[in-house]
């Protein structure tokens, strides 16, 4: 019976290892164990919150193993000692060094949310959300020295609408990988996939997401800052700030429409600022601020936040009071 042992991280990996406890209480291979990051400090508070993984495993009472560096000898020593078939990596969030991708006998197997070789590394959904594509999907790939750069198994591509969220995206994702994962291990520990090596020339990268990157600069098209709305959703969100009576208000859109910029006014010019519109100029087109988190606060309509706002914002202009969020 084929044993795995899985890492993962992100909420890509919590449909995957669902279906994998269900697969593997069914009798159909050997969930050798699950290892996932420790519990880090979270919100305002600062709480240790666990991974959405090791929440997932909390909930059905399934021991894991949380390893704050993979490569210290610590998960070495625990994987020699359960001997896995496979090592299955779903956002893990480290790289593995060549001691623990030689030590399974079938290898390591990650699954990458992106049409490999396109979009490399850390971040490849919101990057095909910001690049506007008309597709998605994930690769099931051989791990090696490089990022990502390993040969790849099997593709999985779906289409990809103007209208998807970074967070909602990849659950999907990941519970398209979760129909074929097991199949996939079985298919590759039978020499059935051997795996295409990726094309070098067509190959693109991502980068590791910061918070500064969400700062929203209107000079920028309506449609660039709506896609970066859906692609930074849920952190680190797309933000800027406006100032009230000397006092600068930073918020998080969190829900755009793009509208047309009628009065042809200056980027980042709050074009309407009434009961039934918030509208902002943009460098092309505008946009209707449908849904804004102020910070502290909980969600809201633009609308209803233009109600608690103590004096009129039709008319300003905010790129002077972002100018620091930008730089």
């Amino acid at each position: 019976m084929l044993k795995i042992y899985m890492l993962g991280s992100g909420p890509i990996a919590v449909p995957v290892l669902e279906k994998l406890l269900e697969q593997s209480r069914a009798g159909l291979f050997e969930l050798s164990g699950v290892g996932t990051q420790p519990d880090r400090p979270a919100g305002r508070k600062r709480i240790m919150m666990p991974t959405p993984v090791g929440a997932f495993a909390a909930e059905k009472n399934l021991a894991v193993d949380k390893f704050e560096n993979l490569n210290d000898g610590t998960a070495q020593a625990r994987l020699e000692n359960l001997d896995p078939d496979f090592l299955l990596v779903v956002s893990y969030g480290q790289l593995l060094k060549k001691p623990l991708l030689e030590l399974p006998k079938y290898g390591c197997v990650n699954i990458h949310a992106s049409l490999l070789p396109s979009y490399r590394g850390a971040s490849p959904i919101a990057q095909a959300i910001l690049n506007g594509d008309d597709k998605t999907g994930v690769c099931f790939m051989d791990m090696e020295i490089g990022l990502d750069s390993g040969k790849v198994y099997h593709t999985i591509e779906r289409p990809l609408n103007k209208s998807e969220y970074a967070d909602a995206l990849e659950i999907e994702l990941g519970a398209m990988a979760a129909e074929k994962t097991l199949e996939i291990l079985h298919q590759i520990a039978d020499g059935i996939l051997p795996g295409v090596p990726q094309d070098e020339a067509q190959v693109s990268m991502t980068t590791k997401i910061k918070k500064s990157h969400g700062a929203i600069d209107w000079r920028q098209s309506a449609a660039a800052i709506e896609a970066k709305v859906r692609a930074y959703t849920p952190w680190p969100g797309a933000g800027f700030v406006i100032e009230q009576n000397n006092e600068v208000k930073s918020l998080t859109l969190t829900k755009a429409k793009i509208v047309e910029n009628s009065l042809q006014a200056a980027a980042g010019t709050v074009i309407q600022a009434d009961r039934k519109k918030f509208v902002i100029a943009c460098g092309e087109g505008a946009l209707e601020i449908l849904e804004v988190v102020p910070q502290g606060k909980k969600a809201m309509s633009g609308t209803n936040f233009l109600n608690g706002c103590r004096e009129p914002l039709s008319g300003k202009n905010l790129l002077q009071v972002n100018y620091h969020v930008q730089s």
